[in-house]
Parts: C-alpha cells; sequence; structure tokens
C-alpha cells in the first residue's frame, strides 16, 4: 500500500491584478484590384477553405461598412469562387463577393474574397437558435435560392455543396447561396467524377460509391434535405425518404421532398423542373372506365377487400398481365383503401405519386376502383 502524500501550498504575496495580455495583432490587407484596404476586425470562421474575417474597409463608398474577407491558402478554390461569384453577380440570392485580390507575402500567399456579411451566421447556427419555421417561409427562400441553383445548371454547371452550412441567413433573415469553392461545369449532362462532395451531404448512393458521377438531380438532392431541416429546424440528421410523411408541412410539399430525396432515376432533373413542381401541384387522381382486361397491364395499390393474391390470379384469368409496380408500360391501376401511413396523405401513396409522375411525361394510366375490377374479372371473354 501507498500512503497519500499531501502538497502544501505556499501564499504569494497579493498583489494588484495585471493586465490581460493583448490578443494578437491583425493585419491590414490592401487590393491593388480596386486600391481599397481592409482592417480585419475578428476571426469568425475556420476550416478546410482557410478563415473568414470580419473586417472594415478603409472606404466602403458602395460596400457595406461591415464585409467578411475569406483567407484561402490554395488557389483552385478560390478560382472557383471567384468565376462563379462574377457569373451569380446579378442573382440577387447569391452571397455579393466586392472584391478580390491576392496577397503574395515572403513567406505566404493569400488568396482573398471580400463577401457580404451574414449578420445570421450560416443556415446551421441560425436553425439552432430559431428552430423549425413555417411552409410558407420555406417555400418562398427554397424557390429564392432554387431561381438561383437554375442559372447554374441552365449553364451546365454544379454547386455540389448545398449543405446548411454553405447556405447563409443575411438581413431581414434573407437565405443567400455561397461557398462555390467545389462548384464545376459539366461537359456533358452525364454529370462530372463525384471526387469533392461533403459525405454528409451527398445522397447515399454517391457517399457509398455506387454512383459515380455527380449530377444536377444530386444538387436537387441536397435541396431536398435543406426544406426538410427548415421544417424540423435540425441540420445534424439527414432526412430519409420513407420519414417524410412526419414533417409538419402539406402533402404537395410532402411528394415534392419524397421524389428530391427517393429512387434516384425519378428525382427532378434540374433546379428548374424542381421549380415548376413547387409552383403547379399535380392534378387529382380521378377514377375512369375500363370495359377490358384483356392483353391489358394491370398493377394494384391500397389495401383490397379481398386477398391480394385472388385479385392477381383473376386479373391474369382475364388475359391481364400482372405488373407489381407501374411503370411506363402500365395500363391500369387498381385502387383499393389508402395506408395511414402513405408519404403525403391519401392520394400520396408510392405507387400513385409514380402515376403522376408517369402521366406529367405524357404516359396515361386509367385508374379504377376495387369494385370496377371485380365486375371486369367476373365477365366472360
Amino acid at each position: 500500500m501507498t500512503r497519500p502524500v499531501t502538497r502544501l501550498k505556499t501564499r504569494r504575496p497579493s498583489r494588484a491584478a495585471e493586465p490581460a495580455p493583448a490578443g494578437p495583432v491583425l493585419p491590414t490587407l490592401y487590393s491593388n484590384e480596386t486600391g481599397r484596404s481592409y482592417r480585419l476586425d475578428r476571426l469568425i470562421g475556420k476550416g478546410g477553405f482557410g478563415e473568414i474575417y470580419l473586417a472594415t474597409p478603409s472606404s466602403a463608398g458602395a460596400i457595406p461598412p461591415r464585409v467578411c474577407v475569406k483567407i484561402s491558402y490554395r488557389i483552385a478554390g478560390w478560382l472557383r469562387e471567384a468565376y462563379f461569384a462574377e457569373l451569380l453577380a446579378r442573382q440577387a440570392r447569391a452571397l455579393r463577393v466586392f472584391d478580390r485580390f491576392v496577397q503574395v507575402e515572403s513567406t505566404t500567399t493569400r488568396y482573398c474574397l471580400v463577401m457580404e456579411y451574414a449578420e445570421h451566421g450560416d443556415l446551421s447556427a441560425w436553425l439552432t437558435a430559431q428552430g423549425g419555421q413555417p411552409e410558407r417561409f420555406v417555400r418562398h427562400e427554397i424557390a429564392a435560392i432554387l431561381e438561383t441553383l437554375d442559372v447554374l445548371h441552365r449553364g451546365q454547371a454544379l454547386h455540389r455543396d448545398l449543405t446548411p452550412f454553405n447556405v447563409f441567413v443575411c438581413e431581414n433573415e434573407i437565405l443567400k447561396l455561397g461557398d462555390f469553392g467545389i462548384a464545376t461545369h459539366q461537359a456533358s449532362r452525364r454529370g462530372v467524377t463525384a471526387d469533392a462532395f461533403n459525405p454528409l451531404g451527398a445522397p447515399t448512393e454517391i457517399a457509398w460509391g455506387k454512383v459515380r458521377k455527380w449530377q444536377q438531380r444530386d444538387d436537387v438532392y441536397q435541396v431536398g434535405q435543406l426544406i426538410a431541416m427548415l421544417l424540423r429546424g435540425d441540420v445534424h440528421s439527414p432526412m430519409r425518404s420513407r420519414d417524410v410523411r412526419r414533417l409538419p408541412c402539406s402533402d404537395h410539399l410532402k411528394e415534392v421532398i419524397h421524389r428530391c430525396l427517393g429512387a434516384r432515376g425519378k428525382r427532378y432533373q434540374s433546379a428548374g423542373e424542381m421549380i415548376d413542381a413547387l409552383n403547379n401541384p399535380p392534378k387529382q387522381i380521378h377514377k375512369g372506365v375500363v370495359k377490358s382486361l384483356k392483353g391489358r397491364r394491370v398493377s394494384f395499390t391500397g389495401f383490397l377487400n379481398r386477398p391480394r393474391r385472388d385479385a392477381i390470379a383473376a386479373a391474369k384469368r382475364s388475359g391481364a398481365v400482372f405488373q407489381a409496380s407501374p411503370g411506363p408500360s402500365t395500363d391500369i391501376l387498381v385502387r383499393g383503401r389508402p395506408n395511414a401511413l402513405q408519404v403525403a396523405g391519401k392520394d400520396g401513396g408510392l405507387k400513385l405519386m409514380e402515376i403522376k409522375r408517369l402521366a406529367a411525361k405524357g404516359h396515361r394510366v386509367t385508374v379504377i376502383g376495387e369494385a370496377q375490377f371485380w365486375k371486369l374479372v367476373s365477365r366472360r371473354s
């Protein structure tokens, strides 16, 4: 056994409190592009991209009295951000860049961007303080962000990093899109090699390496995640498509979000297509009339009064071709009672949403009720 050792503390003579040592003096940067200097006031952000400082310009003039100076030590990201800032200069929902310059010193080279100051920080910090937002606000702000993304997509460009850390909340709580450090143009509609992305914000198939090309629909996936985060007030966990039904919003918006997050081949192909979906709710599904099932391709949805296997067998005896899920070749969808756990209300089941998607592309599928179906199969051919 060891004996405890007691350490005696000696009392130091009292003395007047000394002032805390002053912090390091931040440099003042000079732009040879505009002739304006920027006094760095304090560090407000730091990461793999470099550092961001709150700064005061020497003579504000046409720019605000407070700006952010983003300092990078690698030229590639700085070039992308400077280029896309110029491309989107007229877009109200793109974070403005007022100046861009390089400062060369004996030991280092600073690549600098002078940007608009987002007084509420990024979307992540703002949602942590404010919580979930009402649908009306979410629709308005996301529509505005999509207008900027649509400019990129029409120019065959991809953002690739639409996360809550790259959407900023500016004056009057207006959302703006920023950080184009990994944005790039695509040479064809096949997309670009998925060699730069945030794994936490990327579609699962890309994060797991199953898909090697980043396409416009993958930017759309990230917008769907942003909508879910705004509604929930939570940015820490991604939204799964099967959990969309729990979001506090209308059935129409649930359908839009589900399509953004669902099967990759069924997502909106671009920001423009998503804008159309937000502005134009799908038409309600009405039941039609069918005279015969012979030679028709038939699928079923909802709960039937009789077992599903009996309905499938009856359809086959009537000369129909059964399809487990509706597709472009489907002719008839037999609709039973809706499932209470459907994604987006009584008309928002997976198969019904697929019928709406196909209808928008010109593929007509006739929806009939269960009663009509049993009448058809009871007839002798």
